[in-house]
C-alpha cells in the first residue's frame, strides 16, 4: 500500500472520528443553551438533537461545495439517505424488532417520500438553483413548526422517545454551553476538511469518481452518528427514537443540507451529475418506498426485514464499487437479485392488505 493511499485513508478515518466528536459537543452545547433560554425539552429533542446528527453531513457537503466538489456535496446527501434507510434501520432492527407507530406510516414516511420526489424533480435539470435551496429551507421551517405542534398532541409515549439533554442553569453554565457550541463548530469544520481531503485523494488514487466516493465512503462516514444513536436507542428499547432518527435525519439531509448548499451556490447553482439523476436519486426514493410494506407487516420491522435492508445496501455498494471492473455483477443484480426482492416486497404488501380486510 502506497504512502499517499495510507495518508488519505487515515485522513478519512480521523475525519469521521472528529466529526462525531464535534457533533456531540454541538448537541450538548446547543441543547443546554436552549434549556437555559427556556425552550421545552420536546422542542430541543425535535430540533437541536436532530440537527446534531445531521451536522456532519451539513459541514461536509457545504465544505465540499466551497472546494468545488459539487459531486461529493450532492452524493453525500443521496448516499447518506440510502445508508440511513438500509443500514441504520436494518442494523437497529437486527438488535431489536422495531415497533412502528401509525404516525410514522401515515405522516412521516409519506412526507419523506414526497420531499425525496420533489428534490429529484429539482435536480432533474442538472443543477440545484438558489431558488430551489430557498424553497427547501422554507419547507424545513414549516415542517419543524408542524412537527412541534403535532408532537404536543401525541401520546406521552412518543414524547418519552425523545432524547433528553441535561440542563444546568447559571451564568457559568451559559458560558460553558456557548463554549461547547463554538468548539463543536470548529471541530466539525476540522473533521469535514480532513474527510473531504482524504476522500478526494482516495478517489484520485483508485480512479474512482468523486460521485462514487460521496455516495459510499463519505456518506457512510457522515452517517455514523445516526447509526450509533439508533443502535443505542434499540438496545435501550427506545424503538421510536431509532426509527424517528432515520426519518428525521433523511429529511434534514435534503431540506437543510441540500438547501444550504444550493443557496450558497447563488446564480451558479449546485451541479448534479447525470448518473445521480438517472440512478441514485431513484434508488433513494425506492428505498423509502420499499420500506412501506415492511412497516405494514404487523406494525413491526422484524429482524429478517432488517437483514433484508442490509442485503440491499450490500447489493447497492457492490454495484457502485465494482461496476467498472466487474460489469457482469450489474447483470446479476438487475436480472436475479432485484426481481427476487421486488417479488418479496409485493408478496408482503398483498399479505398486509389481505390481513387488513379480515380485521
Amino acid at each position: 500500500m502506497s504512502i499517499p493511499l495510507i495518508q488519505s485513508s487515515l485522513e478519512i478515518i480521523l475525519g469521521i472520528i472528529i466529526l462525531f466528536a464535534g457533533g456531540e459537543f454541538f448537541v450538548q452545547g446547543a441543547g443546554a443553551l436552549a434549556g437555559i433560554l427556556g425552550i421545552p425539552q420536546l422542542v430541543i429533542g425535535l430540533t437541536v438533537v436532530s440537527l446534531g446528527t445531521s451536522a456532519p453531513e451539513l459541514f461536509v457537503s457545504v465544505g465540499s461545495f466551497f472546494r468545488d466538489s459539487d459531486a461529493i456535496a450532492v452524493g453525500n446527501v443521496v448516499g447518506s439517505n440510502i445508508f440511513n434507510v438500509l443500514v441504520v434501520l436494518g442494523s437497529s432492527a437486527l438488535v431489536m424488532p422495531l415497533k412502528v407507530r401509525s404516525r410514522l406510516v401515515k405522516r412521516d414516511v409519506p412526507l419523506l417520500l414526497a420531499v425525496s420526489a420533489a428534490v429529484w424533480g429539482m435536480a432533474s435539470s442538472g443543477r440545484f438553483s438558489w431558488q430551489s435551496g430557498f424553497a427547501l429551507l422554507i419547507a424545513l421551517i414549516i415542517n419543524t413548526i408542524w412537527e412541534i405542534r403535532t408532537a404536543r398532541e401525541e401520546p406521552q409515549g412518543i414524547k418519552d422517545a425523545e432524547p433528553e439533554v441535561q440542563i444546568e442553569l447559571g451564568t457559568n453554565n451559559l458560558i460553558k454551553a456557548t463554549s461547547k457550541i463554538i468548539a463543536g463548530i470548529l471541530i466539525l469544520a476540522l473533521g469535514s476538511n480532513l474527510l473531504i481531503s482524504g476522500a478526494k485523494s482516495l478517489a484520485s488514487s483508485y480512479g474512482w469518481s468523486e460521485t462514487v466516493i460521496g455516495l459510499t465512503i463519505v456518506s457512510a462516514g457522515t452517517s455514523m452518528p445516526e447509526l450509533i444513536t439508533s443502535i443505542v436507542a434499540s438496545f435501550r428499547g427506545k424503538t421510536d427514537l431509532a426509527i424517528g432518527n432515520v426519518v428525521g435525519s433523511s429529511l434534514l439531509n435534503q431540506l437543510l443540507v441540500l438547501g444550504s448548499c444550493a443557496l450558497f451556490a447563488g446564480n451558479k447553482g449546485l451541479e448534479v451529475e447525470e448518473i445521480l439523476i438517472q440512478k441514485d436519486f431513484p434508488i433513494m426514493i425506492l428505498t423509502v418506498l420499499a420500506c412501506m410494506p415492511i412497516f405494514w407487516t404487523k406494525g413491526t420491522i422484524s429482524r429478517s426485514e432488517g437483514a433484508l435492508l442490509l442485503i440491499l445496501y450490500i447489493v447497492y455498494l457492490t454495484d457502485q464499487i465494482f461496476l467498472n471492473s466487474l460489469p457482469f455483477i450489474r447483470l446479476i443484480i438487475i436480472f436475479y437479485i432485484l426481481p427476487l426482492i421486488l417479488i418479496l416486497i409485493i408478496f408482503k404488501a398483498i399479505n398486509y392488505w389481505k390481513l387488513k380486510k379480515t380485521i
